[in-house]
């Protein structure tokens, strides 16, 4: 099986690969040949005995959607975005990055498809901020689609071309909102979101850490760890239990900044949280407002899709996976 990862670089993108290596299959295909992608080239991948074609290319520039669907890849992650606060401050940037570069790649998939009947497995990885308020608690499935954010726009209208083609045939494919990932490894990015994991991973190894909203802010969430589990989940199901709507809200985690701040002294004593420095910052609140505070996610869970029940379980698996088992 040959697969592809856009966005190979980033976080959910290393993660992904590593538990490909480690797994050296997809239920039960073997993969001999992966294809890495980002706008920075991955790391050199070890470990892997197949053939590994890694580059850095932005798919949002005419051709090079076009050279990686050449190579008829079995199955396509397409995780690659800019964040939700960078797409909110650079408009054009969001939007040929997150919009022209997702159709860009749907359309030569789409080409490729009437040249020869090529139709792969497509993981679309969607967001939560599809949605905007007023929400409802929790957000049913059937819940319209309300994105108060230009990422949330971009990736609703990704949803809705990645199940126009998957409805003509172009492809299968599969788009998972994803939680609020938490808690996120290395250093803070631009989402307006980070300071759910900065609260958390900073005082973890005894750094202080900027908290800007209440801790009555309530939200989704699920750990890295999870979020690889959603994503090669997805690449297993039979499309015919998910029916025509592919785009599926993922199990999670909701829980208020409180509630986090609590798991960490349960988990990590009160030195860690009196790291927490809390800094008001107005434009975050109001951004907060518009969130999803927990979803139903009632057809996820029915297809297979499970994720983490507690915030102490989600701190444990970072301790495990990124600090070495160990406080």
């Amino acid at each position: 099986m040959h697969v592809a990862i856009i966005g190979a670089a980033g976080m959910l993108g290393r993660k992904l690969i590593g538990r490909i290596v480690a797994d050296g299959a997809i239920a039960g295909h073997e993969i001999d040949r992966l294809t890495l992608l980002d706008v920075i080239a991955p790391e050199p991948l070890r470990g892997f005995a197949g053939q590994v074609d890694t580059r850095a290319a932005d798919l949002s520039t005419p051709g090079e959607a076009e050279a990686l669907v050449a190579a008829r890849p079995d199955m396509i992650f397409h995780l690659a975005a800019i964040v939700s606060a960078e797409a909110e401050l650079d408009f054009d940037k969001g939007y040929r990055i997150n919009l022209d570069g997702t159709r860009f790649l749907f359309d030569a998939i789409r080409l490729a498809s009437q040249e020869d009947g090529y139709r792969p497995r497509v993981i679309f990885a969607s967001s939560i901020a599809v949605f905007g308020a007023p929400l409802p608690y929790p957000i049913p499935d059937d819940f319209h689609t309300t994105p108060l954010t230009s990422y949330g726009t971009q990736k609703a209208i990704g949803e809705l071309l990645l199940s126009d083609y998957s409805r003509r045939g172009f492809f299968d494919g599969i788009g998972i909102r994803l939680p609020t990932v938490c808690i996120r490894p290395g250093k803070p990015n631009k989402a307006a979101s980070g300071f759910f994991s900065n609260i958390l991973r900073e005082p973890l190894v005894g750094q202080e850490a900027v908290l800007p909203v209440p801790d009555t802010v309530r939200h989704w969430h699920v750990s890295p760890r999870s979020a690889v589990g959603f994503l090669l989940h997805a690449a297993t199901l039979d499309v015919e239990g998910v029916g025509p709507r592919r785009n599926l809200s993922m199990p999670g985690l909701s829980a208020t900044v409180g509630e986090q701040i609590e798991a960490l002294r349960r988990v990590a004593g009160d030195k860690a949280v009196a790291l927490i420095r809390r800094e008001p910052d107005a434009m975050i609140t109001r951004m907060c407002d518009g969130w999803a505070p927990g979803f139903e996610a009632t057809r996820a869970l029915a297809l297979g899709f499970t994720a983490e029940s507690s915030f102490d379980e989600i701190i444990r698996v970072h301790i495990e996976d990124e600090l070495g088992g160990a406080l």
